[in-house]
């Protein structure tokens, strides 16, 4: 596990560029936190990275799937895609959403809020990010982890 401390939102910035940098061309996103950890806002900062507009990337609580086209400064085109399983009953209700679909397509980021509610039909080296409040409720602490080696070098390697 590899663990950040991100004080403000423009450190929650510096770690989504940091994070698009890491990120290869076709990764799964699963965030965890409560209500209000910041897991729209780091959906929203990591957006950002590769040039889709914030304000364009709302939580999917009521549509589910929103997905956007951003460009990425050295994988070129990425979609990216924004679910949110809340509201989500079952893993078969979310399965119909097509996601498998989302996990195998090229050049494709797909951010799940909520991701412990559907971990079972997530993809084995998807990368997941804990996000904690802290005691001051301004610092979050990020917890990463995955199976895949290469994307928990590159995280390893990232600073703030």
């Amino acid at each position: 596990m590899i663990e950040f401390q991100i004080a403000s939102l423009d450190e929650l910035q510096t770690f989504a560029d940091r994070l698009a940098t890491a990120l290869p061309a076709n990764v799964t996103i699963g965030l965890v936190g409560t209500l209000g950890a910041g897991k729209t806002s780091l959906t929203q900062s990591i957006a950002r990275a590769i040039g889709i507009e914030s304000a364009d990337v709302t939580s999917p609580t009521f549509t589910l799937l929103q997905s956007h086209q951003g460009n990425h400064s050295k994988l070129g085109p990425i979609t990216l895609h924004h679910l949110d399983a809340y509201r989500i009953t079952d893993d078969d209700e979310f399965i119909e959403l097509g996601v498998e679909e989302l996990f195998d397509e090229d050049n494709a980021w797909t951010v799940i809020e909520w991701a412990d509610r559907v971990r079972a039909c997530l993809p084995d080296e998807s990368l997941w990010l804990k996000i904690s409040l802290t005691r001051d409720s301004d610092t979050r602490h990020v917890t990463a982890w995955t199976t895949d080696a290469g994307v928990a070098e590159s995280i390893g390697k990232m600073e703030l």
